[in-house]
């Protein structure tokens, strides 16, 4: 399950997008995410605390920390109050993805391979628009699904476009969990090596705690939304 790191990855286009007034919202925050260096996920307006529009928003390889947030808050903020997509008063929210992200991208679908995905089509496929399996892998712009609720005699693959997906996000499960708790060690092992280069590098204890303070907020954007 490889991650995607490259710059020329904050570019790749979304295939799932939002209809009317989050489109409106999308089509003002995606210009400004990409000049950070972020990827715009979703946009969601809810009607929460009055009205809530939500942001999830993600670097190229999948992270995004509590820092990240705030630097795309403070970024998008002044460019809203100009632009005002929203005509009346509301919240704006920074959010991860979460582990059950949502699957808007092609390589968000080849990156989870192997992992369990729900997935909703906007027309039928075989008399049903609902599944939900094993993500197996792309095929150009389709995605590769094997069904974890077939009978006997139904097919139990199958090739979905992702231009024909209303919605696509994983599942919580017990494999995800692990896969996220094993990056977080491997981070965690990073950042305790880039610790002990610091100490050799004679660099001061508040540059040690920052790095800690970072790590922490790394892991617990992660988890944010779930």
């Amino acid at each position: 399950m490889g991650e995607t790191s490259t710059a020329a990855s904050v570019h790749e286009p979304r295939l799932l997008v939002e209809p009317g007034q989050a489109a409106r919202v999308a089509a003002i925050a995606e210009p400004v995410l990409e000049s950070m260096g972020y990827r715009l996920v979703r946009v969601q307006i809810m009607p929460q605390s009055g009205l809530t529009v939500q942001i999830m928003a993600e670097r190229p390889d999948g992270s995004m920390t509590i820092g990240d947030c705030e630097a795309v808050s403070r970024a998008l903020s002044p460019v809203f109050d100009a632009r005002n997509p929203i005509d009346q008063p509301h919240r704006l929210e920074i959010s991860s993805p979460g582990l059950d992200r949502p699957l808007v991208r092609r390589s968000d679908f080849e990156r989870h391979a192997g992992h369990v995905a729900k997935i909703e089509m906007a027309r039928l496929i075989d008399g049903r628009k609902r599944f939900r399996g094993t993500l197996i892998g792309t095929e150009g712009d389709a995605v590769r699904l094997r069904r974890d609720d077939t009978t006997a005699d139904e097919p139990q693959e199958f090739v979905l476009l992702i231009e024909d997906m209303a919605e696509a996000k994983l599942v919580l499960t017990d494999a995800l969990i692990a896969e996220a708790l094993k990056r977080g060690k491997e981070a965690g092992r990073a950042a305790q090596a880039a610790l002990q280069e610091d100490d050799e590098d004679g660099q001061s204890p508040r540059s040690k705690k920052f790095m800690r303070t970072r790590d922490r907020n790394r892991r617990a954007a992660q988890h944010e939304g779930d």
